[in-house]
């Protein structure tokens, strides 16, 4: 009995994806359930498709668009499947699309959508610390200290980590300069046509330390969406197959322990389940051709590469270079449509789109003959997931 017969590999592709445009929080002129209809739809029109072939739906971070809400909106025949990823923020995004993977092996449907939408104009902002006059749990622990937003806690891991392997705030300059770079060759990007230079960079205001603006992920209205099928489905549809080859998700030892008590304190929370990823997947680390690692902050991004054996932690300096993780000529290339920081912040899921498009050969930063692309999702979060895809 061969060891890929208990995973998704090869069994499942991503047939279709799609997006909505993205604005800046607040702006959508519409609703956020709109949003996630109009990008549903994009995706089925994508894949060759029509919506109502679809019957199962799968999404994470407590989405707020019901599946079975939508599944009437777009006139579904019946809904065979709805799942949600619990928890961990941007960490369900690659963990939906297993889920939705894992559902599709078992049989339980045909056509499973996996979705995102936001529209922080009619819901709560992302980047605020919400007023509260009285605190109780956890956050009693924190708040009263200014410990109340995503900034801060990903701040405190990110400088543990730099003080213990001697990183300097270049390594993250080159991820949020990166980011940028390629956003100026997407023009679906919110960022599109605004470049930004080193000397922008380094004269921005500080958010908290090690993290200047810009590098802090975006807040954005708007909704993404992709659809997978089978296998022999797969294979008559309209665009090239992106096939999944692994999908992983989970949390290591107490990571999920409130209060800032995870004894493993400057991780990204990948070293447990990165190895399981690449055992599933049958590669190694050195096999990826273009990434697309989650960045609601950029110093997130050192500990993922270093979590997922792309460069050893000392080693941080002379990987995340400008040179080494851009188009058209670095050896790693990371977030090519311009991810979370200059993209849209669609709660990671455009980055398993950007995936996608590496292998079909789509993308605006086209990798030279990408084959395998890896998505990371939600570093520093409980659970965690991860995505390995191929042409």
């Amino acid at each position: 009995m061969s060891t890929d017969e208990f995973t998704v590999k090869d069994k499942v592709a991503i047939v279709g994806i799609g997006e909505t445009t993205y604005y800046k929080r607040g702006q959508a002129p519409v609703s956020e359930f709109r949003l996630a209809c109009e990008a549903i739809k994009k995706a089925a029109d994508d894949a060759g498709i029509a919506v109502t072939d679809i019957d199962g739906f799968a999404s994470y971070s407590n989405e707020r668009n019901d599946a079975s809400r939508l599944a009437a909106a777009l006139g579904l025949p019946a809904l065979h499947y709805s799942n949600m990823f619990w928890g961990g923020g941007g960490g369900g995004g690659s963990g939906a699309v297993g889920n939705a993977a894992a559902a599709l092996v078992a049989g339980y449907a045909k056509y499973v959508c996996v979705f995102r939408a936001l529209a922080q104009g009619q819901f709560v902002r992302f980047g605020q610390a919400p007023a509260a006059r009285t605190i109780s749990g956890p956050p009693a622990y924190t708040m009263p200290y200014g410990m109340s937003v995503p900034a801060h806690w990903v701040a405190l891991r990110t400088r543990r980590f730099m003080y213990e392997h001697n990183v300097t705030q270049d390594a993250l300059a080159a991820v949020s300069l990166a980011c940028y770079h390629h956003a100026q060759r997407n023009p679906r990007a919110v960022m599109y046509g605004r470049p930004l230079t080193r000397e922008q960079y380094d004269g921005s205001r500080w958010i908290v330390e090690p993290f200047h603006l810009y590098d802090c992920c975006m807040e954005n209205d708007g909704a993404a969406a992709l659809i997978l099928t089978t296998a022999d489905r797969a294979r008559d549809l309209r665009n090239k197959p992106a096939w999944v080859m692994a999908a992983a998700q989970g949390s290591g030892y107490r990571q999920g322990a409130s209060v800032e008590n995870a004894p493993d304190y400057a991780s990204s929370n990948f070293k447990s389940l990165a190895p399981r990823l690449f055992a599933m997947a049958g590669i190694s680390p050195r096999d990826v051709d273009v990434a697309q690692i989650y960045e609601h902050f950029s110093g997130a991004v050192l500990l993922s590469a270093v979590e997922h054996g792309l460069c050893a932690p000392d080693e941080v300096m002379d990987f995340l270079t400008f040179e080494n993780i851009t188009w058209p000529n670095g050896k790693l290339p990371i977030n090519t449509s311009g991810g979370n920081l200059a993209e849209c912040y669609m709660h990671g899921l455009e980055l398993v789109n950007e995936a996608v498009r590496q292998v079909r050969g789509t993308s605006t930063c086209q990798i030279k003959d990408a084959e395998i692309s890896l998505v990371v999702s939600g570093p520093m979060v409980s659970p965690v997931s991860d995505l390995i895809l191929h042409g």
